[in-house]
């Protein structure tokens, strides 16, 4: 049986969507982060050098409406203390994040 090949070029593909999703170059690099587990954000902010405080929260705030990451208050008092971690959703992302890490490796891109 031949793959199904979506049409990418049709605005109302599933793939199309998603990939226009995830082209914005912080969200997977995020995701990857939170594949360790949840994380402040601050200690995101650490573990992605370059990215504004502004940005960051822009990417979460896409990331939470899309299912991926959940906002979770720690401590709802001042200071509040929030951490960010991935849904059942955002986790399915493990497996194909990691075949595009071995492809890079494989093909000298890191």
């Amino acid at each position: 049986m031949d793959p199904v090949i979506p049409d990418t070029l049709e605005e109302s593909c599933a793939t199309r969507q998603a990939l226009e999703r995830f082209a914005a170059k912080w969200r997977v690099l995020v995701i990857y982060v939170l594949l360790a587990g949840p994380q402040r954000h601050s200690q995101l902010r650490r573990r992605l050098p370059g990215i504004t405080q502004k940005v960051l929260t822009e990417t979460l705030r896409g990331l939470e409406k899309d299912g991926m990451v959940e906002r979770r208050v720690i401590k709802d008092t001042a200071p509040k203390h929030v951490e960010y971690a991935l849904t059942d959703l955002g986790h399915t992302l493990r497996e194909p994040l990691g075949a595009i890490c071995a492809w890079a490796r494989e093909h000298g891109g890191g």
